[in-house]
């Protein structure tokens, strides 16, 4: 299988072999490493230019100097910020996620981009990896089906996306040596469906391999997951590129299907495919045709993306900063937070009643786009929750903002930069050996302590300053029409290059949380976050929100939702313990740790886990309330030529309000003659109806939904046999049974 999207792909190919016998061994070479820290080299004389890079995922980034982590200091590169994978998951909405796309690869394009490092599709394995912001999900299925869409809204902008990072990249600690030990059947039913999907649906035009180790060899250098799976099973002739610094052996690299290197040094001359490179190939210990095949992926790229040719007076513009951007993030804003929780109908709020509105939270003012490492952009504006219900209420209501809680100033500085800091114990390693659990590097092991006494250092000051604000806000609450809370994580905490160390709420939230439910049973708890909390309140709480940082148009959403303007829709693409102890790698003991760790959960990751040990989680996978209800009926399976079903069912909206609804189809095996998981996602359909009305849904589930992956064989298999089919509002509400037959 090809992916050549071109309508002539053999002139194109002519066109890159005429190219690629023009070149010098040095000018092949150029283009295959970075010649600056977001481009690659080019040949000039035969007019192929850099390939222009960019983070990331949720908007372009800010223009770097060419050989310092430095900003540039421009005026005219402030973007559209987009809400982050997370919030895009939560919207269920493949709609939503191609128009996000939509937006970032115009605006790439619009800055003059060639290359958008985005969409991240690694499977949340544990609520404390620290980069899950920036990710979907914890079900393969629901990141393929939004992963898909995503990619080629970017790319229809003539920009490419470069869909990330390839393959189970689950943790940041030790993220360059890490050794991640993973079963075939594990890897081919969990970690990769979404980038089969890529590749060979989406035709994503890039791809970047990881910084970890998968089974003993980096994803830069594997042979196994570039050569067998990704070029050879799945037909791509796309572009691999590695992640910033991922490369560690010239040889291995060289000999495998990576195509170009990147880093985050400035000593482009010396990155490891190039003078080192060349080196060899003057030896004769590698062949210059490895140069001429990665070569040939990077051009083919560039054709595909009107780089190079007569296509280049073709190639769309783009643009950035457009109303309709903004109002395409609202919308997806407006579907990704979750009401997890309203009782006594607490929200909607009336604006009418509302004379007195008291905000308590550092996250209602927080500005989050500035910060998560490389996601971070340079917004052209943010609205925080405050500023949307300030914005909304007007001037005829008092709106009264109370810190509540103390967060440390976190200042930037550029003397050094996070990025190239995050690569220094490579210094203190033999590169490309197992770091041990018992022999961290040095530089990282000095670092870890002074986060640790920063860390002690901020918990006492958190305390003292937390005795004064939590009087105030406690008082303030007494004497208000409502009360919100907005408080959760911020990017101090999810960010790259650090998982975080428990799932509890900073900045002693808790605790005020608590004071604060004893004097007002009606306050509205808020939270924004990247990754699921433990919430010890939940109980006495009337009403909880949740919402994944959100983009530019945050409080514009927050505040309509707060006061029923939208009614809510978002539901949870992973699974929120109750507590972090409940959840596999807590039990295991498999993350978070140096060297090496083993998967030993297999296929029992997310709500998997949850239901094959009978966990009750805080809130499941797929949970998400509305200002309206739903009823389901009248389920038909239909199966056809014993090979595919189709099921129909109806939905009505039974309450008084317009609303969307996220309706799930769950398979599980009767009988199975494998262990497989109890309940597997296969289909989901998203339905709006006004009060009173019914949908009819109709799904097909197609033979791969029952299939599993047989290591015996290698290929998957759809076991004849009786499947229990389950539709419901959650992974957890299921409404309607049936059962289909596979001859």
């Amino acid at each position: 299988m090809r992916i050549n999207t071109d309508k002539n792909a053999k002139k194109t190919e002519k066109e890159i072999e005429k190219l690629l016998g023009k070149m010098t061994l040095d000018e092949k070479i150029s283009m295959i490493h970075g010649a600056a820290l977001f481009k690659s080299g080019g040949v000039e004389r035969l007019g192929i230019p850099g390939i222009m890079t960019s983070d990331g995922p949720m908007g372009v980034r800010e223009e770097f100097m060419s050989d310092r982590w430095i900003p540039a200091g421009n005026n005219d590169d402030r973007v559209s910020y987009l809400p982050s994978n997370s919030a895009l998951a939560s919207t269920w909405n493949p709609r939503r996620a191609y128009e996000m796309g939509k937006v970032l690869g115009a605006e790439a394009r619009g800055r003059g981009k060639d290359v958008i490092l985005a969409p991240g599709i690694n499977i949340k394995r544990s609520p404390l990896c620290g980069r899950n912001f920036e990710y979907m999900s914890e079900d393969p299925k629901l990141v393929t089906t939004l992963t898909v869409p995503f990619i080629k809204g970017v790319q229809e902008n003539d920009v490419a996306a470069c869909v990330k990072h390839f393959a189970a990249n689950v943790q940041e600690t030790d993220r360059l040596m890490v050794d991640e030990e993973i079963d075939e059947r594990t890897l081919y039913e969990i970690y990769f469906p979404a980038f089969k999907a890529a590749v060979q649906e989406a035709k994503s035009y890039s791809i970047m391999a990881a910084y970890n180790k998968v089974n003993g060899y980096h994803c830069c250098e594997n042979k196994d997951l570039l050569d067998v799976v990704l070029r050879g099973e799945w037909g791509y002739d796309g572009a691999v590129i590695s992640d910033w610094g991922g490369v560690h052996k010239t040889k291995e690299a060289a000999e495998c299907s990576l195509d170009l290197e990147m880093s985050v040094f400035p000593d482009f001359d010396e990155y490891l495919l190039a003078n080192p490179l060349k080196e060899l190939i003057e030896k004769g210990e590698i062949s210059e045709e490895v140069v001429d095949a990665k070569v040939r992926n990077l051009l083919r790229m560039m054709f595909r993306i009107k780089m190079l040719g007569k296509q280049k007076a073709e190639r769309k513009a783009g643009a950035y900063n457009t109303p309709e951007h903004r109002e395409m993030i609202l919308r997806t804003a407006e579907e990704s937070m979750i009401l997890l929780k309203n009782e006594k109908q607490t929200l909607p709020l009336n604006p009418a009643k509302i004379k007195k509105l008291v905000v308590i939270g550092q996250n209602a003012a927080k500005i989050h786009s500035d910060g998560g490492g490389s996601a971070e952009i340079k917004a052209l504006y943010e609205i925080c929750p405050l500023m949307g219900l300030k914005c909304y209420l007007g001037g005829n209501a008092e709106v009264r903002y109370v810190k509540g809680y103390h967060v440390p100033e976190k200042r930037k500085t550029f003397d050094h930069n996070w990025q190239a800091d995050s690569l220094d114990d490579l210094k203190d390693t033999t590169v490309g050996m197992l770091v041990r659990e018992d022999d961290v590097p040095e530089a990282h092991r000095k670092g870890e302590e002074e986060r640790l006494a920063q860390l002690e250092k901020d918990k006492a000051e958190i305390h003292e300053k937390n005795q004064v604000l939590f009087a105030e806000a406690i008082e303030a609450a007494k004497d208000a029409d409502a009360v919100i809370f907005v408080g959760g994580l911020n990017h101090n905490i999810d960010s790259e290059g650090a998982d975080r160390t428990d799932m509890s709420l900073p900045y002693e939230q808790d605790a005020l949380i608590e004071a604060l439910l004893k004097v007002r049973k009606d306050l509205i708890v808020t939270l924004i976050g990247g990754s699921p909390v433990e919430m010890p309140w939940r109980d006495k709480a009337q009403a909880i929100l949740w919402s994944y940082y959100a983009g530019m148009e945050t409080g514009t959403a927050f505040a309509k939702i707060i006061f029923g303007d939208i009614n809510p829709s978002g539901k949870l693409a992973e699974t929120f313990p109750d507590q972090y102890r409940d959840c596999v790698t807590a039990k295991n003991g498999q993350f978070g740790v140096w060297g090496k760790i083993k998967l030993e959960e297999g296929l029992y990751c997310g709500y998997r886990y949850f239901d094959r040990q009978h966990i009750a989680p805080a809130y499941c996978f797929g949970h998400g309330l509305s200002y309206t209800q739903f009823t389901y009926g009248g389920l038909t399976l239909k199966a056809e030529k014993g090979k595919t079903v189709k099921l129909s069912f109806t939905v009505k909206n039974t309450g008084k309000r317009l609303g969307s609804e996220v309706v799930q189809v769950y398979v599980a095996p009767i009988a199975p003659r494998v262990d497989r998981p109890d309940k597997e996602l296969k289909a989901y359909a998203k339905v709006k109806l006004a009060p009173g009305k019914s949908g009819k849904v109709t799904l097909t589930l197609k033979q791969e939904d029952f299939a599993y992956f047989d290591e015996h064989l290698h290929s998957f298999i759809a076991d004849a046999g009786d499947y229990a089919i389950l539709v419901g509002a959650s992974s957890e509400d299921i409404r309607l049974k049936g059962i289909a037959t596979l001859a």
